[in-house]
């Protein structure tokens, strides 16, 4: 079953959004959230129970920075048909793993960037075949200036590429702007050629 595929800026709506989404489809709901828990940051975990907060107490949520969870492409993979997944977020998750790699190796390089590519392409590959009805959300984070550092450019290309893929494949793609959904799938025309 064809993903749907949400993203936009930061504060923009995208996750309401994606929630209504689940909402107006009705069933079994499971949250995928991918951010990973800091005790020490407040400010963090302030953020984390207002999402909590928001979803209502029967949908079920899975953490996949849990080292207990299975990786987010099996998640998607073994999700059954009549679930409705919402992958809450593409770019959050895809930070905690580059931060994996990262603290695992002092000397991050063009090996850990084609290992970030290679794991993120999976994880696009399940949610454009899940069973399950996808609904992901992602960031635009291409809009500001270039990262002035190795890291940061690799996550922001990374992260770039999976989405157009999401975006090419998924059943629709909304922008979300102020707190505005744009579907791009009917205002946008496709870039064709590789990402």
């Amino acid at each position: 079953m064809p993903s749907i595929f949400v993203t936009g800026p930061v504060r923009s709506g995208k996750s309401r959004f994606a929630e209504a989404l689940a909402r107006e489809r009705g069933g079994d709901v499971l949250y995928v959230a991918t951010a990973r828990a800091d005790p020490d940051d407040a400010e963090w975990s302030a953020r984390i129970a207002h999402h909590v907060e928001r979803r209502p107490a029967h949908w079920r949520t899975i953490e996949t920075a849990r080292a207990d969870v299975a990786p987010l492409a099996a998640v998607v993979r073994d999700a059954p048909v009549e679930l409705t997944l919402i992958v809450d977020s593409l770019g959050t998750w895809l930070g905690d793993r580059m931060s994996g790699l990262i603290d695992a190796r002092a000397d991050f390089d063009q090996r850990d960037v084609a290992a970030l590519e290679t794991e993120t392409n999976e994880v696009v590959d399940a949610l454009l075949a899940a069973r399950a009805y996808a609904i992901v959300v992602g960031e635009e984070v291409g809009w500001g200036i270039v990262p002035a550092y190795p890291s940061g450019r690799a996550f922001r290309d990374v992260l770039g590429r999976a989405q157009q893929r999401l975006a090419a494949g998924s059943l629709a793609a909304y922008l979300i702007v102020s707190g505005f959904a744009i579907d791009l799938h009917a205002h946008g025309r496709p870039i064709t050629g590789a990402p």
